[in-house]
């Protein structure tokens, strides 16, 4: 639908009338068909409430499972209201659709599930319940009010599960951290374990289970849109390149704006996204066109992911990376 007109500065993702009636020619609908096949979904954004069409969906096709349901929050998404209910209810909740999400994933796939610190227990219990749980991640969330009578909420968490401890998809030098080296450790005068630039001091690092480096999308952002709760592509794109080979099935149950069908397109992965909204579905369209001339990921570049508020940087080792070629 068309949009209150913005100011040059803001990239946020809008739709324009007739934008909004090409974008939703492409969805796809599935509501009332009763076995759906696995290649009429790769790289679809469906268009239909998860509960109408979970029980007809392929089995064991997704690689990699990514989950963002609704928290136990009181929120609206467009029009859509989920109300905050008991941890017992809540727990209810996500077992009316969990164990069947879980059928869709391959037997060496990963699963990973989103939440905050209200409801990370329930997704910890129903999780364990039907796979087995690997870590939690905890990511720093560093946007919102304060509170003046508790602490401010900055932190969320994904639980990591799979079907097979002994046999899923790993790749831990895909998501390796370039940090700069605060105190610069040498032997026999030369760098150890980091790399000396004009730029500044570096080391790669493995990523731990604590993630300080992200972003959450805002208005200057060519990522951004409306929604309430958008992922930042950067998180995305983590747990898809840590999580399902180049190639493989990416499924989001819960697709929102499409970051994920988003990430894993710029990531030479497949997709499959539900959902129910409309507009956040056309929304989703445009952001995967938009992805067909523009594949970058804000903090992640050559290879690995940066620390925030080094932009400068990136855009130094891009150039040099292209001067070289």
């Amino acid at each position: 639908m068309t949009k209150k007109e913005k100011s040059p500065r803001n990239k946020t993702i809008v739709l324009t009338s007739s934008e909004y009636v090409y974008f939703y020619r492409k969805l796809c609908n599935l509501k009332g068909v009763n076995n759906i096949k696995e290649e009429n979904i790769i790289n679809k954004t469906i268009n239909n409430d998860l509960f109408d069409i979970i029980d007809f969906m392929p089995q064991q096709f997704a690689d990699l499972i990514i989950i963002d349901p609704p928290y136990n929050l009181t929120k609206e998404f467009n029009g859509f209201k989920f109300k905050s209910s008991s941890q017992d209810k809540y727990s209810d909740y996500l077992r009316s659709w969990f164990p069947r999400i879980v059928s869709m994933l391959k037997p060496n796939g990963s699963l990973y599930l989103c939440g905050d610190w209200k409801c990370t227990s329930a997704l910890q219990q129903v999780m364990s319940e039907n796979l087995t749980v690997i870590n939690r991640i905890t990511w720093q969330r560093e946007k919102g009010r304060g509170a003046t009578h508790n602490w401010k909420n900055a932190m969320e968490d994904i639980w990591f599960g799979v079907k097979n401890v002994n046999d899923y998809y790993f790749d831990i030098k895909s998501v390796r951290q370039k940090r700069k080296v605060i105190a610069p450790y040498r032997q026999d005068g030369k760098p150890k374990d980091w790399e000396e630039t004009v730029e500044g001091n570096f080391r790669l690092t493995c990523p731990s289970n604590f993630w300080d480096d992200i972003s959450i999308p805002y208005w200057s952002m060519p990522e951004n849109t409306d929604h309430p709760t958008q992922k930042p592509e950067k998180l995305i794109a983590k747990l898809i390149l840590s999580g399902c080979p180049e190639h493989g099935i990416v499924f989001d149950p819960f697709l929102g704006s499409g970051t994920t069908s988003v990430v894993a397109k710029k990531l030479n992965r497949r997709y499959v996204g539900i959902e129910m909204n409309e507009e956040y579905c056309c929304i989703a369209e445009k952001r995967l066109q938009i992805a067909d001339k523009d594949s970058n990921i804000q903090g992640y570049s050559n290879g690995v992911f940066w620390e925030r508020n080094t932009a400068n940087l990136q855009i130094f080792e891009n150039k040099k990376k292209n001067t070289v070629k």
